[in-house]
């Protein structure tokens, strides 16, 4: 167990994460000159094309350190973006320690210290390392004080490094032995590992990938899920580098996938503990009595009905949504009716990126037509006997008369900017009902914290962000509460008719401003018909 160190790399987004886990790959021989090709890691065709990272993928890798030994470096690659978040959490609780990818032309950024403290806080030890060193406007030191400033982390040996032309590749390998911890665990107790992802594999069922804390599994044993109590013969064992590798044992400390024949993906939780049972003990021997602290759950933010342009299309769209499921696990679906668009599903999304991606999979690998309608987010409505309710859909909205209050999901917002761009994102985080926190200057760059609506995030709030300062600003938020607000439902008529599908949940100051916007709209999309047709909000 000495000899293994667990490791991943976190970064903001195109900040050259996946480019370097190509070059640490190539340097440690995992895959032929002629298989390597760029981003290795990132396996969908949507993560190439948007050039990020969605899900963990893992390597194992050998490395002969200068002391002569031979290391076994587990590589855990995890995605930079915000809403993906939870993936991050997940690839980090099964390290020992974390690359941090600074841009040294960028320097720090927003996804980089929120990904940065949740390393931290999970006790892993990070390891800054500055990349895109043969830009001609890097700036190592104005980079190094970031870190310091900003993440409060000590930089002075930050490891200078380029991944595009493969300078400081060795240092960075070398680093990893010497400063990451070997992992903890107790190879002769009772076998415990946790699945770090699951996902479904077309000819074999689901594949777990777990890290093994303690004790061994080997092929063909009994395993028991301890979280369902289901219990699996584990039938093929091995890691991956990138390519599969088959094994006869995992050992502790290692990180390897389990195929166990396991048919739902929902048997194979995210967060749950693998543990063996002994033959002919009827599961009592060998089996661990404490699970290993999971994952929290994940909660979807951001709710949109999608329905099918065709009501045929119903049962296709139901069987896509099925398999994304299998790969996606945060992502929730339950079936819905609209008088106006029929039968549809409304989804459950961690945020706007993640909707984007669905919608975009669904379209591209799945062949659907969709209509989507304006994405809202989950309220807490007070009826007048005090009962608390969930609405996530606004044609779910109770009447005014049976109401006491409705309360909003309150985020707090970090927002990182060049000092020259202050003025602009401040306006637009006014205009967004955002009440400002805290402000605080780190060299050229300013952090300033709001707690805004998460419904006045999840409209434009990201692409405006972006505009008004050229693309430099970058934004990270949590949830913080519900809380009383003044919020109204708007209804669209149509010929006196309520169009449930285009009902919006908006703040009062807003109902009129957004009512009149849907109303020009439609006026221009519908065609001339013979008589007057009505159109109100």
């Amino acid at each position: 167990m000495n000899h293994i160190r667990n490791f991943s790399i976190i970064a903001h987004i195109d900040h050259g994460k996946s480019t370097l886990a190509d070059r640490l790959i190539q340097r440690c021989g995992g895959l032929a000159e002629r298989e390597m090709e760029a981003q290795v890691l990132d396996s969908m065709d949507i993560e190439k094309e948007r050039g990020i990272t969605i899900k963990a993928q893992t390597a194992a890798l050998h490395y002969k350190a200068l002391d002569g030994k031979v290391y076994n470096l587990n590589l855990i690659d995890t995605p930079g973006h915000v809403d993906f978040s939870y993936e991050v959490s997940r690839s980090l609780s099964a390290c020992e320690g974390a690359l941090l990818v600074v841009d040294a032309s960028q320097g720090v950024e927003a996804q980089t210290v929120a990904n940065c403290y949740t390393a931290l806080d999970l006790g892993v030890e990070v390891l800054p390392v500055l990349n895109k060193m043969d830009l001609p406007n890097a700036d190592p030191d104005n980079a190094r004080t970031e870190i310091e400033d900003v993440i409060g982390i000590d930089a002075t040996d930050a490891i200078p490094c380029s991944a595009k032309t493969g300078m400081g590749i060795d240092e960075i390998l070398e680093a990893v032995v010497a400063r990451v911890p070997a992992p903890k665990g107790n190879p002769d107790a009772a076998l415990r590992a946790m699945i770090i992802d699951s996902w479904f594999d077309a000819y074999v069922g689901v594949v777990m990938l777990v890290r093994v804390v303690d004790g061994r599994l080997a092929k063909g044993e009994r395993i028991k899920m301890m979280a369902s109590g289901a219990m699996y013969n584990a039938d093929s064992l091995g890691v991956f580098t990138p390519a599969n590798e088959p094994r006869q044992s995992l050992e502790a400390g290692e990180v390897g996938y389990i195929i166990a024949g396991i048919k739902e993906l929902q048997a194979a939780k995210v967060g749950d503990t693998v543990t063996l049972i002994k033959p002919g003990t009827g599961g009592a021997a060998f089996t661990a009595t404490e699970p290993l602290p999971g994952f929290k759950e994940i909660q979807p933010q951001v709710f949109a009905g999608l329905y099918p342009t065709e009501a045929s299309e119903y049962e296709s769209l139901r069987d896509a949504l099925e398999k994304l499921k299998l790969n996606d696990s945060s992502l929730h679906y339950e079936p819905e009716v609209s008088q106006a668009l029929g039968f549809g599903f409304r989804c459950g999304f961690l945020g706007l990126l993640h909707m984007e991606i669905v919608q975009e999979r669904l379209e591209r690998e799945f062949d659907q037509d969709l209509i989507t309608t304006a994405p809202s987010v989950v309220y807490q409505v007070v009826r007048s006997d005090g009962e608390v309710i969930m609405v996530e859909n606004p044609s779910k909205m109770p009447d005014v008369g049976k109401m006491s209050e409705i309360r909003e999901p309150i985020v707090t917002v970090h927002l990182y900017m060049p000092q020259e761009y202050v003025g602009v994102v401040m306006t637009l985080a006014n205009q967004k009902r955002g009440v400002q926190m805290n402000m605080a200057y780190h060299g050229r760059q300013v952090m300033l914290t709001y707690e805004m609506p998460l419904g006045e995030i999840v409209l434009d709030f990201f692409d405006k962000l972006k505009s008004a300062s050229r693309g430099y600003a970058s934004m990270d938020y949590e949830f913080k509460e519900y809380r009383a607000s003044d919020v109204v439902k708007v209804d669209i008529l149509l010929n006196g008719e309520k169009v449930d599908a285009l009902s919006i949940i908006v703040h009062r100051t807003q109902s009129q401003y957004r009512g009149r916007a849907v109303v020009s709209k439609m006026r221009e999309i519908i065609s001339r018909q013979m008589y007057d047709v009505a159109i109100q909000a």
